[in-house]
């Protein structure tokens, strides 16, 4: 280690991630599921864009939306995951502090990303539901292309302000952190200075972010269920529901760990820090393989792509 855990310093050179403190001796059994979810995402998500590529009836704006959350996913796993796995396999806690706040940076930028990709899918879902006969002319490709240039931008300038803040701040406590990858408030405690610039716009990033996105997914999915109890038939409403139930599969899938490591994290003062960074380490590795899983069994087109 180039510098000190008490030496003052401004900027230091790198870090260390002490994985899950109180809980080292069982390291290498924790990274059993961690590491099992994380070859299932990898494999998944690969497997639904290697279908999406070669299939061409699936060359369309639902399943392009989801070639990119499945690109956002093998993003952020990949982002957290290795590292995660060094420090437990090979005790590998050091991180340079530009690596740092990179993976920061991916982390906030790839979160805020799968958010509007679930706005995308629900917007997707809604005109194929409540207008049918539109869903052509409205999702053509251009719109879709600019639908994710919309998203990239939102989740990319939302994300820069954090390591930008974080690698401003001065150093001089500690260059040891007590997580597994580069948490945001994480790293930002170790500052020897007023940090509520950092804490305030981490929640106003949450609160942009989540609570436009879950207005506009709850307004979808009330409006399509609106729709489906319209339908005549109990078969025709259970049709048109199953081209849905993937996705609101999908949307539990991520929203609730997210959620509830944010409000352990935020609030849950008396909750063990193993606890907190636990919770942390499942929203990143839980979704992203189910996410493939969920849209591999329960969208047909892709399970009969797959079994051709």
């Amino acid at each position: 280690m180039s510098d000190s855990n008490t030496t003052d310093f401004i900027n230091p050179s790198s870090f260390i991630l002490l994985g899950i403190p109180g809980l080292e001796t069982a390291h290498v059994w924790i990274s059993i599921p961690f590491c099992a979810m994380y070859a299932i995402a990898i494999l998944g998500n690969f497997t639904i864009l290697l279908i999406v590529r070669i299939e061409r009836s699936l060359h369309a704006p639902m399943y392009y939306f989801l070639c990119m959350l499945a690109v956002t996913d093998l993003v952020m796993s990949t982002s957290t995951l290795p590292k995660m796995l060094s420090i437990f396999w090979f005790n590998l806690r050091e991180i340079d502090f530009s690596t740092c706040l990179t993976q920061l940076y991916f982390i906030h930028c790839f979160s805020v990303m799968e958010s509007g990709i679930f706005v995308a899918l629900a917007l997707d879902r809604y005109v194929a539901i409540c207008d049918p006969l539109r869903h052509s002319t409205i999702l053509t490709n251009p719109a879709v292309a600019k639908i994710g240039l919309a998203v990239l931008l939102r989740s990319g300038i939302l994300a820069v302000p954090f390591p930008v803040l974080a690698s401003r701040w001065p150093y001089c406590r500690t260059n040891v952190i007590s997580h597994t990858y580069c948490e945001h408030l994480a790293v930002v405690k170790l500052a020897c200075t007023d940090i509520r610039v950092s804490s305030y716009y981490g929640l106003l990033v949450t609160f942009l972010v989540t609570g436009p996105d879950l207005s506009f997914i709850t307004f979808s999915y009330t409006q399509i269920l609106r729709t489906i109890f319209g339908l005549p038939t109990k078969g025709a409403q259970l049709k048109t529901f199953g081209t849905c139930g993937s996705h609101l599969c999908v949307i539990l899938a991520s929203y609730i760990p997210a959620l509830f490591s944010f409000l352990t994290h935020r609030f849950g003062h008396n909750v063990p820090l193993y606890f907190h960074i636990m919770t942390a380490n499942v929203y990143f590795s839980v979704p992203p393989m189910l996410n493939p899983i969920i849209y591999g069994v329960r969208t047909k087109e892709i399970r009969d792509s797959a079994q051709l």
